[in-house]
């Protein structure tokens, strides 16, 4: 069994280790009288028992890992995904993709996930777009919001009979928003920040962390701390190119997303993906250049 579960009417939320944290999550379970759907199947999944194992519908809304840990237990249940992350649900080979890491990183990403998190792909999963609905019985409905940046598919899922809006990892932690993957967009990133403070909801949902907030002014606070993570990184980039010019392998170094002391194989990708958008922002607002040799530098 899980541990702690939250309950909003048609809405059982059942937490993971430390409110979802990764490489754990929460898991959303949506009740209709005809229809019984989940949101994602972060690895609290394993251990919820029948209620979850019985369900009718998968919905995801993104594709990694870690919210994919409990789909080997539901062979049954019909699996959907955004249009745009949906190859990545159906194959190994559209989750590299998805990734973009370096072949040496990804084998051995496979070899975790397939450890850690029973990762197994689905090619029987099926696309929906912005805006799908799913009506699940008795008044109880569900519909997609496209909210691209973290991957090119991420969706809010919000259950508009209950007013509450699952925002998946728009997690409002104090890492910030994360857009290190090759279908990831800091651009996209910010126009999803803008437009999740516009959901109409009355309880928000994170996968990590946050788990469950029903203050909109608590909500929106921490949206406003979750989204200037990147203008600190931004201030945090400038200051380093202040040092002299540099090559983006050399600020990738020196680490602008995590910190220095911590360690995996695919951190260099993400923080090469991560600066290189953020150096395309400082240079179409004119406070960075890059010279002829491919080193970057202030303006001016």
């Amino acid at each position: 069994m899980s541990g702690e579960v939250r309950s909003f009417g048609s809405v059982t939320i059942h937490l993971g280790d430390k409110s979802g944290k990764y490489p754990d999550g929460n898991q959303v379970l949506v009740s209709g009288a005809e229809e019984r759907v989940a949101f994602d199947t972060p690895l609290v999944a394993q251990r919820i028992g029948e209620a979850f194992d019985t369900v009718d519908r998968v919905i995801l809304g993104h594709v990694h890992e870690d919210h994919m840990a409990g789909l080997s237990r539901v062979p049954q249940a019909a699996v959907q995904v955004h249009e745009a992350d949906l190859a990545a649900a159906q194959s190994w080979d559209g989750l590299a993709r998805h990734f973009g890491y370096e072949e040496a990183v990804l084998t051995a990403l496979k070899a975790r996930i397939e450890r850690d998190f029973a990762y197994a792909p689905r090619p029987d999963a099926t696309g929906y777009a912005d805006g799908a609905q799913w009506s699940l019985g008795g008044g109880v409905t569900v519909r997609a919001q496209h909210l691209p940046g973290h991957t090119a598919g991420h969706c809010a899922l919000i259950v508009d009979s209950e007013g509450l809006a699952f925002i998946g990892d728009i997690d409002l932690s104090s890492f910030g928003p994360y857009y290190g993957d090759a279908t990831s967009s800091l651009a996209d990133f910010r126009r999803t920040l803008r437009a999740v403070a516009a959901l109409e909801a009355g309880v928000w949902v994170t996968s990590h962390h946050r788990a469950v907030l029903t203050d909109r002014d608590e909500f929106l606070a921490a949206l406003r701390a979750f989204a200037g993570r990147i203008d600190e990184r931004r201030a945090r980039l400038l200051a380093m190119l202040a040092d002299g010019p540099q090559t983006l392998d050399q600020l990738a170094a020196r680490r602008l997303i995590y910190k220095p002391d911590h360690e995996a194989d695919w951190i260099t990708g993400v923080e090469r993906r991560s600066i290189g958008q953020h150096l395309d922002e400082l240079l179409a607002d004119g406070d960075a250049r890059q010279l002829d040799d491919g080193r970057w530098a202030l303006a001016g």
